[in-house]
């Protein structure tokens, strides 16, 4: 069971920046405007921490960190093109709000499953 859904357009993101021994890594970090942040990167494969939920695309990775794992159960990822930039949406059902910047989020951490 994988702890979250990625849309076939999030899948085609994280093939192309998959490249050269790397994978998509996202992690919720303290922070923010509304209490904590979805943090984006691409990291080394040698670089995954143990522990990690690793979800396959096509040809890529796209890995969790421990750590934030409880925060992202039921999440579907989304990745959006439009007139005036593109990102990943994150529509995550644990979110108890967010910010209109679409990186910022707020949790109810009685609710969260550890």
């Amino acid at each position: 069971m994988t702890i979250l859904s990625l849309t076939d357009n999030a899948k085609k993101k994280i093939d192309e920046l998959s490249q050269n021994n790397k994978s998509v890594s996202l992690s919720i970090k303290g922070g923010g405007c509304a209490g904590f942040e979805y943090k984006w990167d691409v990291i080394e494969n040698n670089k995954i921490e143990q522990g990690s939920e690793i979800i396959e695309s096509n040809n890529g990775k796209l890995v969790v960190d421990p750590t934030s794992i409880m925060f992202l159960v039921g999440t579907e990822i989304d990745y959006e093109t439009e007139i005036f930039g593109q990102m990943f949406k994150i529509t995550n059902p644990n979110a108890k709000s967010a910010c209109g910047c679409g990186t910022s989020v707020d949790f109810d951490l009685d609710e969260i499953q550890i």
